[in-house]
């Protein structure tokens, strides 16, 4: 009897312990984590915006970090209160400085995607500038990066406990129409080296059909 508790109370340490290795457990200032470690590390020499595509040597007024899963759903998600109210929950305090779920993007992009899910939508509904289609509420991202959000979301939900923003088949979907390519994979190695975590939907793609 006495082996069996030690064995199981082995086993759920290794448990615990995944569980913290799967998260950021390095930072937990969003703040600083933006500025210090997004924009002058991750992004110290520059790179694209991550829907349009759109070069970039260093951070200007037209760009801000955005949130593959948005800042406003995690809120929502873990019922913390008002965005000040939310910002002294050490939980969400975590959630919004994983560098995983950060990306450059437009500011008037960002502020589009408030509140809207992730979709497939209908041929009809023309694409704009940067291959992106939206309709009441629903966003569908450009071909190029389906496969990262689908990704990141599923890095999410499984890390975090937090809902789909949208049908997990679709996420399913744009996993399996567009695998990891060189610039995912450079910018997750860093993030890994720069956090101490990695996403293993990226490094597994595979892994996400287990959700």
């Amino acid at each position: 009897m006495k082996k069996q508790i030690q064995t199981l109370t082995a086993l759920s340490l290794l448990v615990a312990t995944g569980v913290v290795i799967g998260q950021n457990t390095r930072f937990s200032d969003p703040d600083t984590v933006i500025k210090q470690e997004f924009w002058n590390n991750l992004y110290a020499g520059g790179g694209s915006s991550f829907f349009c595509e759109k070069e970039f040597k260093t951070k200007g007024f037209m760009l801000t970090d955005g949130y593959v899963y948005p800042l406003a759903d995690i809120r929502s998600a873990l019922d913390c209160g008002t965005s000040r109210q939310c910002d002294q929950d050490n939980r969400y305090r975590q959630i919004a400085s994983d560098l995983h779920n950060m990306v450059p993007v437009n500011n008037r992009l960002e502020m589009k995607r408030h509140n809207v899910r992730y979709e497939n939508l209908n041929q009809s509904i023309p694409t704009d500038d940067c291959g992106m289609r939206e309709s009441a509420g629903f966003f569908e991202p450009p071909e190029r990066v389906k496969g990262d959000v689908a990704r990141t979301m599923a890095y999410m939900v499984d890390t975090y406990g937090l809902p789909w923003l949208g049908a997990p088949p679709v996420f399913k979907g744009w996993n399996r129409q567009d695998p990891p390519d060189d610039t995912e994979l450079t910018r997750h190695r860093r993030i890994a080296e720069i956090q101490g975590n990695e996403n293993p939907f990226v490094t597994s793609p595979d892994r996400i059909e287990r959700l």
